[in-house]
């Protein structure tokens, strides 16, 4: 009642003298003209919105807004002018709906109406809105203007949307002059979908080109994964005398990350403390990004120290950046840290958490990690594809599997968390029949992670029938082709199934070869008793220039160790020492001392174990015994059982090897003095297990998965 009262004393107050004031200059002068009687008529129908418009403004909520609305369709006050401050307020308070309700009332809009429409949209990021509004715009009005296009420019950067911005670009070609802003817009546009070579040409056409300008056109070069070509713009920047912001070394940082150029990403790291650009999150997780991946994490905690403040994306940032490279006790020791107690951790950080706790199997940690993700609420689908993960990583496959079934969109990567889990741990059968129920899934479809884990699981159980059909689906899907993992897969599927003959044709077939490629190959010929066909691969791979790892001379060494040849096995271990600089691992030594102990030379195998610079292991004692098995030498096999007996009393694992040793000589009594010995001690031997392939027809059969090719 107040608002109404107050305008109708207004307006009483207003409008009989201003027409007294018009008239009285007319009686002054001469007999007004009809056109003039017509303009002065119409002032006075458009005298009430002046007041009105003052008054709009005085209102604080949704409700006085509505009200107020309410009194001005009643008392016939409304106009084109009144109605476009309605679309402005009913947009400040969020109300997008009831602001585009009063625009469609108004008769004829003009241009002005049109623009606050599209800024209220913009705000609320509706742009799919946007894009259909101008449509309508431009049916109707012919004016643009660069605020305008702008906004529509963005609208279709966002959406993706390339066919509806290049109708634009034609518009602002037509209408001419564009401003920087609606320039940069179209290159970003373009950039954003996908079109780098437009997006260069429009920049390379802005004559006026600021730092928003190269910063777009880097950005768009690093998103295209053209990281190089994004660096040599920023040497021609420097060169135009244009300083970058941190959007634009964020994006540099980024694509050295990309190059994995080290170099480089420290120079630029350099040239943003010489010119004293603030470290802002994006930048400082870019640059935590950077360091994590060109595997330099020494220098990634060092960034991460020196912060002034440390807030929720660099901690995250460190974590996620730990558990990537490889260290998931130093993530989990930050995570606990007591100093980041304020921080709530977001999705991001609850997954990479998980992860850790997967990698190191800590299942206590999992669990509370679990625990306190429900409690924050943290449970989007990388939350949920990181449990699937964690728990069947630590052999909770149950529940692993409980959280798998109980997610009501599952994606691919849940998928194969969970295939991979079976593969992995057991039992591996279960692994082939998720892969089938996946197939079942229209939302969803086998990658080459999925590939990878069902094809081990054929190797694991000896399903060659299946893991064929999967070599003919992968070939069909281009998988095989197009990944080197897909492949590695294969060969080593096939090679441990006996097959070293289709294990060799997918390796020659394969584009690309990595050291895993390589070392199955290897270990594929050592499988099958062919030492020499081991050692002709390595020697070609070292004519490639592959540099061999740890894992590829662990894979000669056994390969030589199984067909006995004594004296290249002693060359691969001095070269993998002198001319390859690595330090033998206990694997290392394992495959020497198998290697002499097969061969029967059971005193150098002595000697070598006695000047080992670690202590020996369960592998190491077994090795040994297994030669002195072969070999009948059971009284070399009394010295080593009394030394292992003295370093590890209370571990049943040397008891089996002990009693194995008694049982190959035929010594009854003494095994079941070993095994009594056992009981005593509360020793208990872990089960062992044998896969036996029935053709069951009730049961689950393979033939639903071979029916895929």
């Amino acid at each position: 009642m107040k608002l109404i009262s107050l305008l109708q004393r207004h307006v009483s107050r207003t409008k009989k003298p201003k027409l007294q004031l018009r008239f009285f200059s007319y009686t002054n002068q001469q007999t007004p003209t009809q056109h003039e009687l017509d303009q002065t008529f119409a002032s006075f129908h458009s005298l009430p919105s002046i007041p009105c418009l003052n008054l709009l403004g005085l209102c604080k909520s949704t409700g006085s807004l509505k009200a107020f609305h309410a009194l001005l369709i009643v008392d016939g006050l409304t106009n084109d002018k009144c109605n476009t401050k309605l679309v402005s307020m009913y947009g400040s308070f969020g109300h997008v709906k009831y602001a585009r309700s009063v625009f469609d009332s108004m008769p004829n809009p003009d241009f002005y109406s049109f623009q606050v429409m599209i800024r209220w949209y913009f705000l609320n990021d509706l742009y799919k809105d946007i894009v259909e509004f101008y449509k309508c715009m431009r049916k109707r009005l012919k004016e643009h203007d660069n605020f305008v296009f702008s906004k529509v420019l963005k609208a279709c950067c966002e959406l993706r949307d390339i066919d509806e911005g290049r109708k634009v670009h034609c518009e602002i070609v037509k209408v001419g002059g564009p401003d920087s802003f609606v320039l940069t817009g179209l290159v970003d546009m373009y950039a954003k979908c996908r079109d780098i070579g437009s997006s260069r040409q429009v920049f390379d056409e802005t004559l006026d080109k600021n730092v928003v300008s190269w910063t777009s056109m880097i950005a768009g070069y690093v998103q295209n994964d053209c990281a190089q070509e994004g660096l040599v713009l920023f040497n021609r920047m420097r060169e135009g005398f244009v300083e970058g912001n941190q959007i634009t070394l964020g994006s540099l940082v980024t694509a050295c990350a990309k190059l994995r150029a080290l170099h480089q990403g420290k120079w630029i790291h350099g040239y943003i403390l010489k010119i004293g650009i603030e470290l802002n999150s994006h930048l400082v997780t870019a640059l935590l990004d950077m360091y994590v991946k060109c595997g330099n994490i020494r220098d990634a905690r060092s960034v991460f120290d020196e912060l002034c403040s440390i807030d929720l994306v660099s901690w995250t940032a460190m974590i996620v950046g730990y558990t990537q490279s490889g260290y998931p006790d130093k993530a989990l020791k930050l995570f606990t840290d007591k100093k980041w107690a304020d921080f709530f951790p977001n999705h991001v950080t609850i997954a990479s958490v998980l992860s850790a706790s997967a990698q190191l199997g800590n299942l206590n940690m999992g669990r509370m990690v679990h625990s306190l993700g429900i409690r924050l609420g943290l449970e989007d689908y990388t939350v949920i594809n990181a449990l699937v993960d964690m728990y069947a990583k630590c052999h909770v496959i149950a529940d692993a599997r409980y959280i798998f079934e109980t997610t009501s969109e599952k994606d691919v990567i849940a998928w194969n968390s969970i295939i991979s889990g079976y593969s992995q741990n057991g039992p591996a059968y279960a692994s082939l029949e998720l892969f089938h129920q996946m197939r079942l899934d229209d939302n969803v479809s086998p990658d080459a992670v999925t590939l990878v884990s069902v094809i081990s699981a054929c190797a694991s159980l000896g399903a060659v029938q299946v893991g064929s059909s999967l070599h003919a689906y992968s070939t069909k899907q281009g998988l095989l082709s197009s990944n080197v993992y897909v492949g590695t897969a294969l060969l080593n599927f096939y090679a441990k199934c006996g097959d070293a003959q289709s294990a060799r044709m997918v390796f020659d077939a394969m584009r690309e070869k990595n050291t895993v490629t390589w070392s199955a190959m290897i270990g594929g010929y050592g499988m099958q008793g062919d030492g020499g066909g081991s050692l002709a691969l390595f020697s070609d791979m070292l004519n490639e220039e592959v540099q061999p790892n740890e894992v590829i001379f662990t894979t000669i060494l056994s390969a030589c160790g199984h067909t006995g040849m004594v004296g290249e096995g002693w060359k691969c271990f001095y070269s993998m020492c002198r001319d390859f600089k690595f330090v033998p691992s206990k694997k290392h030594y394992v495959c020497m001392v198998d290697l002499l102990a097969r061969a029967g030379r059971l005193e150098e195998a002595l000697e070598f174990m006695e000047n080992m610079p670690i202590e020996p292991d369960v592998s190491l004692f077994g090795a040994f015994l297994h030669g002195c098995g072969l070999y009948s030498r059971f009284d070399l096999g009394e010295v080593m059982i009394k030394k292992m007996l003295e370093l590890h009393p209370d571990k049943a694992c040397y008891y089996v090897l002990v009693s194995n040793l008694y049982a190959s000589d035929g010594r009854w009594i003494r095994v079941n003095q070993v095994r009594e010995l056992m009981k005593q001690r509360g020793l208990s031997k872990s089960p062992g297990c044998s896969l036996v392939d029935l053709d069951i027809a009730n049961d689950f059969s393979f033939s639903r998965v071979v029916s895929l090719a």
